[in-house]
């Protein structure tokens, strides 16, 4: 049948060269983990490769920016060509990112600034919660929220462009160091996160950022390693290359940036690492191929930081701006410059590149501009930023830069109250025996673990910092606090409500080497708070999935005592919890990383005032060794290519995995508790169009593909009710299980969601309108998305793995 033979031609396509040879499982300590990826060379030879894809796409406008595209192009028009190359070529300035202005025109140029969680280098700015922790609300209303929010900060900084938000990683691999930037191990979720948080920040005035495209799935080797033994700097070894299959790619990876340019999102930031052979920004298969063309998208494609390893090689694959212009290795600026600006001057000079793609470069950047109106009246750059920008301080500019205005202007507003909301929301209740939780307004509440008290590393969490609570990873995707409330604080204000006595222990090794008992005074307190922390940063993968500063040793220390132990993690996302069936621990909770009001919300959920909802992006397994997609971290041969990672679980990650291998779980993704019960009953489907082709029509291309496969064709409904005696919201999921003529789908995709809030013993309606796409398969022979024949199980429940109604559709027609 049709789908068999995708199937097949689909591993021919993938051009990896498969080994049968597993990798070694990771570790169970704190050691550094080893994962040596085999080398074959009998396939298809030795590395990934990509079809060249060329011309780049000219922009047109699509998408309601027309208006704003001929602005764009009568802006082009007036430009120098030495102009024209600085439209396209960062510079070192005030910001992390920065184009110069055009003066005469008008045009005050372009501040591009960090990241997915706060505007980076700014004072008087509010951390908000982490990509992981805001998918883990799974509220639409919050995403779009928490993006308006940090759009209004961006803005009122002087900044143009926010980098951010992150699809890429979408977390392949439960070790993967930037993780938490990104929202969640699945592509329907994290698309949704994605198309509600951009259209948020431009909805602030903001140009959005969707990154790091694509296959960012490691840190490991992201970047090539260099020999700086000789007289002239030399590549040792090149980045690691994701090789991805085409069907893989596209219902995988490709996913949720179909989502972000639908959103219209203003740019798209290509990754570091190599993509089947090539490097991610000079990739004309995915950047001109897959983004510009079969997406529609028409904003810019602009490198990471350091991303761009060519000139004209790049601008022909459909790079449109190189950020920040003439870096190089570890972050120092070129001396010779930026493979754009002069050398793109001369390449236009000599006729190696076209002057009108390089003409389409800019109408690319400047019709997002034009569209949101920063040609109007617009906030100038903070000057504090100034001080605060170490990545390239001032001694660094090679141009002055007009920095006027008020300087560390405080620009939070009522974030703080939003951040708090947020981070309760997402907080995921995992055990609670014996409803140990909400508090009862106890007496007697003993603290323990280094992650409750007063941050001890000033504006910026650390990877090395001992004392201190963990609200935010490291590298360009942190926040600099202007102030964290801790759990301790935030306990302590909180407990003098009730006149209860709150004792404290926060150095680990303490609490191990310690008989607890001999700790409190005087006598058994009635609920024992264990704080735990796991750090993650940008530049490298975890190392291990246990909790950090021998986190596991000190509940089970307090545990032998304490017969009403509650453990709170903060941390980047999957963690090792073999205490959880400790019968003395009675509640975890998984708070992730809050931002800068983490005690408050802790508390929140602590004491009932709010009523925990979060759900799991992600998996938690029994053993870290149950995880497959390992990141590559070790190759055994020296040659320049060799650091290969084959993407050769295709389309099974995280519970696509534990499923299709039926292997059983902690704790499952979308699995999270209440104080309250829900039901579920009453599931109906009903049909939107009269028929149903397997192929779309062929439409004409719009932002995020063909307009067909966006449009609703069943709409399923279910009846949730509250069974509790407590108010609050929950989140029911619907997954799709595809007919069994399509080899080599996951067991059940999420395919919908929605929160609802509900008083007890009162229903609600739930619909889930399934689109055409929900429905789809990529067809690698086709190169289309075909529904297939056959029969769909529609199920519906609280989790991948509590699934309460079930009912089935045929949805081919003719």
């Amino acid at each position: 049948m049709p789908s068999t033979f995708d199937l097949l031609v689909s591993s021919l396509l993938t051009a990896a060269v498969v080994n049968c040879q597993q990798y070694d499982p990771p570790p169970r300590t704190s050691d550094a983990f080893t994962y040596v990826q085999p080398r074959n060379t009998t396939i298809l030879g030795p590395y990934g490769h990509s079809p060249p894809v060329l011309p780049s796409p000219n922009a047109t406008g699509l998408g309601g920016w027309d208006e704003a595209f001929a602005e764009a192009r009568r802006f082009v028009a007036q430009l120098t060509l030495e102009e024209k190359a600085d439209m396209v070529t960062g510079q070192p300035g005030p910001c992390v990112g920065n184009i110069v202005a055009i003066p005469r025109l008008g045009f005050k140029g372009l501040c591009l600034q960090d990241g997915p969680l706060a505007i980076r280098v700014a004072d008087y700015a509010s951390v908000f919660s982490a990509g992981v922790t805001a998918a883990s609300t799974w509220d639409r209303n919050i995403l779009y929220e928490r993006g308006f929010a940090m759009g209004q900060e961006f803005k009122a900084k002087g900044a143009h462009v926010a980098l951010a938000p992150v699809a890429g990683p979408l977390g392949r691999s439960a070790y993967g160091g930037r993780n938490w930037e990104g929202f969640a191990a699945d592509p329907y979720l994290t698309g949704v996160a994605m198309e509600r948080t951009i259209q948020g920040l431009q909805d602030a005035g903001v140009q959005a950022t969707a990154k790091h495209y694509i296959g960012n799935e490691q840190e490991t080797q992201r970047n090539p390693s260099y020999n700086y033994s000789g007289p002239v700097l030399e590549i040792d070894q090149e980045a690691i290359s994701s090789n991805i299959d085409d069907r893989t790619m596209h219902e995988l990876y490709h996913w949720p940036f179909a989502n972000a340019v639908r959103a219209r999102v203003a740019s798209v930031m290509c990754s570091y690492q190599r993509l089947n052979g090539s490097y991610a920004c000079q990739n004309s298969k995915s950047l001109n191929g897959l983004l510009k063309d079969e997406l529609g998208f028409q904003g810019y494609v602009m490198s990471d930081w350091g991303g761009t390893h060519s000139g004209v090689a790049s601008i022909e694959s459909g790079l449109d701006m190189d950020m920040p212009g003439g870096i190089g290795p570890y972050g120092l600026y070129r001396q010779e410059g930026s493979f754009f600006g002069g050398n793109l001057t001369s390449a236009v000079n000599n006729k190696t590149v076209d002057e009108t793609r390089v003409d389409d470069m800019i109408v690319r950047i400047m019709t997002p501009y034009y569209w949101l109106h920063q040609d109007k009246v617009y906030p100038s750059v903070d000057p504090s930023t100034v001080q605060l920008n170490t990545f390239s301080p001032r001694s660094t500019w090679l141009r002055e830069f007009n920095i006027t205005g008020e300087a560390s202007r405080d620009v939070r507003g009522n974030h703080g109250e939003l951040i708090r909301k947020q981070a309760a929301e997402a907080t995921v209740l995992l055990k609670n025996k014996g409803n140990a939780l909400p508090l009862k307004a106890p007496k007697s509440i003993a603290v323990f673990g280094n992650d409750a008290g007063e941050d001890t590393m000033g504006a910026y969490n650390g990877d090395n910092f001992e004392f201190g609570t963990l609200a935010a990873g490291g590298g360009s995707g942190t926040g600099r606090f202007t102030y964290l409330i801790s759990p301790l604080a935030a306990l302590s204000s909180r407990a003098r409500q009730d006149n209860a006595l709150v004792q404290f222990w926060l150095n680990n090794t303490l609490i191990v080497d310690s008989n607890v008992t001999d700790l409190w005074i005087p006598t058994p307190p009635e609920v024992c708070l264990v704080f735990l922390k796991s750090w993650a940063t940008e530049g490298s993968d975890r190392e291990h999935l246990s909790v950090d500063y021998n986190g596991e040793d000190v509940v089970n220390s307090v545990a032998k005592a304490c017969n009403n132990t509650v453990v709170i993690t903060h941390s980047s996302g999957i963690n090792e919890l073999p205490f959880a069936n400790h019968p003395n621990v009675t509640a975890i909770l998984a708070a992730h990383y809050p931002g800068e009001e983490s005690g408050n919300s802790i508390v929140d959920i602590l004491y009932g005032n709010v009523n925990p909802s979060g759900k799991l992006p992600y998996t938690i397994a029994k053993s870290g060794r149950d995880y497959n997609a390992l990141p590559t971290t070790k190759v055994t041969t020296a040659g320049s290519y060799d650091w290969q990672s084959w993407f050769n679980e295709k389309l099974e990650i995280d519970y696509r995995y534990f499923d299709a291998q039926n292997i059983s779980v902690l704790y499952e993704f979308g699995y999270g508790l209440s104080y309250s019960t829900f039901s579920l009953s009453d599931i109906k489907v009903e049909a939107l169009v009269k028929s149903v082709s397997s192929a779309p029509e062929d439409l004409p291309i719009q932002p995020g593909g063909n307009p067909a496969l966006w449009e609703s064709i069943y709409n399923v409904s279910v009846l949730v009710t509250n069974t509790g005696n407590m108010e609050g919201a929950t989140v029911p999921q619907l997954y799709v299980t595809f007919p069994d003529s399509v080899l080599g789908t996951p067991p059940k995709q999420l395919r919908g969601f929605d929160k609802v809030f509900l008083a007890p013993g009162k229903s609600t309606n739930v619909n889930f309108e399934l689109m055409r796409r929900d429905l789809s398969y990529w067809s690698v022979v086709s190169q289309k998305w075909l529904i297939p024949e056959g029969e769909f199980v529609i199920s519906v429940g609280f989790s991948s793995r509590d699934l309460k109604k079930v009912i089935s559709i045929k949805p081919l027609t003719d």
